[in-house]
């Protein structure tokens, strides 16, 4: 099968011939129908060493876990009635399925976990991708392959928003017009939030932020967050969302904030940060840190998706063949207007 291989850290993946995956007695084989390229797998593809905190890469790893597709294979012990053609997509990782994290929809946590892209389980960045069945959720009729692609990055900012503890008619502000931070902006204004502003250093990218729910924009390169948000909302935001995950953007976040504001960091951060203490001490803030998200984040964005009470469309702005598809990941590493960029395999 073809796939976008990993050679050495900073270089650019090189589309090859790999064998396909096999498949063990509890898992599907699918065939990737798209397969979105994440601000994490960019990140990744730098790492040379373990001082962020995160394992390095080796040659030939496969990345991409923002994926969905068809099922070719069915394991002889797979959970669930899956068939051959049964459209998924699928939480990035297999896990035992029988210890309590797993039970309660937090395979990550499980002790033997192995994650989607990572190196020792292949990613959707290939024309074929190994998940496990019981983390294999059905794409509802409503739900297309792009739409399925998305889910993933929609599960990510549903559980921060559901961390958030976000109440009905509370101002919010979302640092980071990005993926995360448009995923972010869309649950908030599902979830009945009155504000929701983002600020972000390319204009360009606040045109789409409209579409999926934000109120308002800002851009932090000629204009004062704080002030215009003022301006626009009468106060400051009752909750902050970091999406950025670079060097100072909680510190900016602590800045933004009110006096018992709520922050939530969902940008990752994989470099040394320092920021002041006296600032969140002193105002009292609540942090919270969010990582991943549960199953039931997974369920329901695709049931969302089905009624058509969210619409992730407009975070698409390209879909690239394998010929293409190295050089847009190269182009996503450099400030652009672009968003969501997602492989389709048999483009």
């Amino acid at each position: 099968m073809r796939a976008a291989l990993f050679e050495a850290p900073g270089q650019p993946l090189v589309i090859g011939e790999v064998e396909a995956p096999q498949p063990q007695p509890t898992d599907l084989l699918v065939q990737v129908k798209g397969c979105g390229i994440c601000g994490s797998d960019l990140h990744l593809s730098a790492l040379a060493d373990r001082s962020s905190g995160m394992a390095p890469l080796t040659p030939g790893a496969i990345m991409g876990h923002e994926f969905c597709g068809e099922v070719v294979e069915v394991g002889a012990h797979a959970p669930g009635q899956w068939h051959e053609g049964d459209r998924v997509c699928a939480l990035p990782y297999i896990s035992c399925g029988h210890c309590v994290d797993c039970v309660s929809g937090r395979g990550h946590r499980c002790r033997e976990v192995v994650y989607s892209g990572m190196g020792n389980l292949g990613g959707g960045y290939a024309d074929y991708v190994r998940v496990g069945g019981a983390e294999a959720l059905a794409l509802p009729d409503g739900v297309d392959f792009r739409a399925g692609a998305m889910v993933e990055p929609l599960a990510v900012g549903l559980h921060a928003v559901r961390l958030a503890e976000l109440r009905p008619g509370d101002g919010v502000l979302i640092i980071g017009a990005g993926p995360i931070g448009l995923a972010v902006a869309h649950w908030c204004r599902f979830f009945g939030a009155r504000h929701v502003v983002i600020s972000d250093l390319a204009a360009g990218r606040l045109a789409k932020a409209a579409a999926l729910g934000a109120t308002d924009g800002i851009d932090a390169s000629t204009e004062d967050v704080v002030g215009r948000y003022k301006q626009i909302a009468g106060r400051r935001a009752e909750v902050v969302f970091d999406c950025v995950g670079v060097a100072g953007s909680q510190q900016l976040a602590m800045d933004y904030a009110p006096a018992n504001g709520r922050l939530v960091i969902a940008g990752l951060c994989m470099q040394q940060d320092h920021y002041m203490p006296v600032k969140a001490i002193s105002k009292e803030l609540s942090v919270q840190y969010v990582y991943m998200y549960e199953r039931r984040d997974f369920e329901l964005a695709l049931e969302m998706l089905d009624r058509g009470r969210i619409d992730p469309g407009p975070m698409i702005t390209d879909v690239v063949g394998f010929d293409a598809f190295s050089a847009a990941f190269e182009g996503l590493k450099t400030p652009s207007e672009h968003c969501k960029i997602l492989l389709d395999p048999q483009a």
